[in-house]
């Protein structure tokens, strides 16, 4: 069974025609209304027994259609940290990942681990500049996929999001079975001002590598229709229900 990615439609919203591509062999499948006048189909050449021509706008191809881009790697100290320093208007992230490695190594989650009450710091770098971006009409919004039953990663950032709201941010959870239902893409990333991704790297032991950042405009797209998706059907932290406390 092949892996399609929806890129996109430039219909008004009954989703035909539309574009798709192949994740792993690269090809475009398209669909739309089939062309069915005779005189028409008499002028194409090489269609063969067994093939359909369908109607395509032009603007869907140039919207939609992939395009040959080489992301440019940053690394996972200064380059990525600036992006939150410099946006605009908005920086949303999709987390999906069940662990990351870097929680593990701080403090605060052996207190967690301890099962202690977590003491976070409301002072850190993060904190300061989530409330400096804020103040400033800026938003910040993440949408985080959870497990059933949850992993201890994901409990840990269930009591960290009661820390990153009251500092400014707005954090939504979304179950990992209605995510799948939703074929948002298993990545975590970043879209800062809708015009940007950072899609995070990672190594085999779960430890922040770096990001590719993103700017092809059919690319960014794509992030922005899995934003809107997942933002709609995510429910506010403190009223989602996790299963395993």
């Amino acid at each position: 069974m092949r892996r399609l990615r929806f890129n996109g439609t430039g219909s008004g919203g009954g989703g035909c025609p539309g574009v798709h591509e192949d994740l792993d062999s690269g090809e475009v499948i398209v669909h739309g209304p089939p062309l069915t006048d005779p005189a028409d189909l008499a002028q194409l050449q090489y269609l063969d027994d067994g093939e359909v021509a369908v109607v395509i706008p032009r603007n869907t191809l140039v919207d939609f259609g992939p395009r040959d881009e080489t992301p440019r790697l940053i690394n996972a100290e200064d380059e990525f940290g600036r992006l939150f320093e410099t946006f605009h208007h908005t920086a949303w992230r999709l987390e999906t990942r069940r662990r990351y490695a870097s929680d593990e190594e701080t403090e605060e989650w052996k207190q967690f681990d301890a099962g202690r009450p977590i003491d976070w710091d409301y002072d850190d770098d993060w904190c300061r500049n989530v409330r400096a971006q804020t103040a400033q009409g800026k938003r910040f919004e993440r949408v985080r996929l959870v497990d059933s039953p949850a992993t201890p990663g994901q409990l840990y950032l269930r009591s960290n999001a009661a820390r990153n709201c009251a500092v400014g941010e707005d954090i939504r959870n979304l179950s990992r079975a209605e995510a799948e239902k939703l074929h948002l893409p298993d990545e975590d990333f970043w879209i800062f001002d809708s015009r940007l991704v950072a899609r995070l790297t990672f190594d085999e032991d779960d430890n922040l590598t770096g990001a590719e950042l993103i700017t092809e405009p059919a690319a960014v797209n794509r992030y922005c229709q899995v934003r809107d998706a997942a933002w709609h059907y995510a429910v506010p932290y403190a009223q989602f229900e996790i299963d395993g406390t």
